[in-house]
């Protein structure tokens, strides 16, 4: 184990570790392996998202009801 690495107790739900443990082998990877790259996934879309807020967070906030509107005004609905 690496000294940047830290110990975690983790609960699965029983078929979701027995997923996790069939993909480890078929992937020859650790059970731990994956979790860790699903994680770092999972926090890396968190970025991305949160940049995109950033982008547009200048942008004008359009109510549910102006949007219908629009909508019906242009034909679309």
């Amino acid at each position: 184990m690496k000294t940047s690495q830290k110990r975690a107790t983790v609960y699965f739900d029983a078929d979701l570790h027995r997923a996790l443990r069939l993909k480890a082998a078929e992937t020859e990877t650790s059970v731990s392996g994956l979790v860790n790259e699903a994680v770092k996934l999972s926090l890396a879309e968190d970025a991305q998202d949160l940049a995109a807020f950033q982008e547009r967070a200048g942008e004008p906030n359009l109510s549910f009801e102006e949007v219908l509107k629009s909508l019906r005004q242009r034909g679309k609905i």
